[in-house]
């Protein structure tokens, strides 16, 4: 069986639902808005493509703009009422990119992050999850939460790590660029 790894050539970014009406009610809001966009700026400069997703916007507001201003230009945005995200649109953009591997960020762990990275197990992806970029608003259903995704095979990872893998070698020519932005990650 081989072992998961992150590759620039074969991994997308999948964020998934931070939007505004969320902000009072996750738990490490801030943290996770200001690592997501830290996490979607490196991809970019990483050339790893990110899709994102809004969980019904009417009722629960846009993408929170610290995060859809780190979008890499370009990056689809997805509505949904699913609280999977992988909806027939994501599954087509999915398709189209041609890699195997996902990280996955957002909210909420026990709810569409948990849905989402089964269904993305199910589609024969590996799934890596960005643990300083997942929250809910019940805390104690994270832990839950995680222990199913990682039965179900996917991987725990952080943005610092998931960086450095992507990168792979400090004569990378983007590591300075990424290493300034992971200077910023907050714990």
């Amino acid at each position: 069986m081989p072992i998961p790894r992150l590759r620039a050539t074969d991994t997308t970014l999948l964020v998934v639902d931070i939007q505004e009406r969320f902000a009072a009610s996750i738990h490490g809001w801030d943290m996770l808005v200001h690592n997501a966009a830290i996490l979607c700026r490196a991809m970019g400069a990483l050339g790893v493509p990110v899709i994102a997703t809004e969980q019904n916007p009417r009722g629960l507001g846009h993408t929170v703009a610290e995060v859809k201003a780190a979008l890499p230009e370009g990056a689809p945005l997805f509505t949904k009422t699913r609280f999977s995200s992988m909806t027939p649109e994501v599954a087509g953009a999915l398709a189209a990119l041609h890699r195997g591997t996902v990280i996955v960020c957002g909210i909420e762990a026990h709810v569409c992050i948990l849905q989402t990275t089964l269904d993305l197990l199910t589609s024969g992806r590996q799934v890596f999850l960005c643990t300083d970029c997942i929250s809910a608003s019940q805390e104690a259903q994270i832990a839950h939460a995680y222990a199913r995704m990682e039965r179900a095979g996917a991987v725990r990872t952080g943005s610092l790590s998931a960086i450095y893998e992507l990168l792979g070698d400090s004569a990378h020519p983007t590591f300075k660029t990424c290493l300034e932005m992971v200077k910023g990650l907050r714990t």
